[in-house]
């Protein structure tokens, strides 16, 4: 990809996260308290849904920028031929090798939005200063194994070049299944991110807390919040496209107007 074209799609990239993040972010919240221990109604019900915004909208677009970057590199770095049978191997590793990366941002960006989306009341810089005094920079990175887990194998089954409208739409059927699979790995991520420092469950360890879910809620708390992440991610990918397409078309068009 030559230079304009790869800042293009980059800059465009970043954007149509950061779009869909904000534009979807009550169904965030919603699905955050369904998946919270103390439950939906006492973790803050319908009120405040954009508590915890300023913490994704910080980390949307270098988050996106992250997995863009390291999904291009590794990709040129595996250079196969076109029509190659390890082409889409290639492209699994690299979005795979993205989510590790991207995961450095996002992670901590999610801690700090998850408290925030759960305790509405909280600013979320105090929630950001709690978390340093209390438990250091590791306290930002609770959760990030499930995370990782999460995102790697959510990205084993996407390609994250979306060609057109029609792909948008299977893609939509394919990302509600998906998102329907991989909610009990969410909702340990959940429980991981939410947990008081000290604790079983805050040592990241997702069998564990996966089974304490299992145990004390069966098996409708491993899919608390199945429905608003269903409708997030086939919604988001209609909104990524069209926000994507627009801002990489009008990027372009003003490279090509610049001397």
């Amino acid at each position: 990809m030559d230079r304009p074209g790869f800042m293009a799609s980059l800059v465009a990239g970043g954007i149509a996260g950061v779009s869909v993040d904000l534009i979807l972010f009550p169904l965030d919240t919603i699905k955050t308290r369904l998946q919270s221990p103390q439950g939906f109604n006492k973790a803050g019900g319908f009120h405040g849904i954009y508590a915890g915004v300023p913490s994704a909208a910080v980390g949307s677009f270098p988050n996106a920028a992250a997995f863009f970057i390291t999904y291009e590199y590794v990709k040129w770095f595996l250079h196969t031929d076109s029509s190659s049978y390890l082409t889409p191997m290639k492209h699994m590793l690299a979005a795979s090798a993205g989510e590790v990366v991207a995961c450095l941002i996002r992670v901590p960006s999610e801690v700090v939005k998850q408290r925030a989306q759960v305790s509405a009341s909280t600013r979320t810089f105090q929630i950001f200063s709690n978390i340093l005094y209390e438990e250091g920079i590791q306290g930002l990175y609770r959760g990030y194994k499930s995370t990782v887990l999460r995102e790697a194998l959510w990205s084993w089954r996407q390609d994250h070049v979306v060609d057109s409208w029609q792909s948008a739409v299977c893609g939509a059927f394919a990302g509600g299944f998906a998102a329907a699979v991989t909610t009990p790995l969410d909702v340990a991520k959940t429980r991981i991110m939410l947990a008081k420092a000290g604790s079983s469950t805050a040592n990241g360890n997702v069998l564990s807390a996966l089974h304490g879910v299992w145990r004390s809620q069966g098996l409708a708390g491993l899919f608390a919040g199945v429905f608003p992440r269903m409708a997030a991610i086939s919604l988001g990918g209609f909104i990524f496209l069209g926000a994507y397409d627009h801002t990489h078309s009008l990027l372009l068009e003003v490279g090509r107007k610049s001397p």
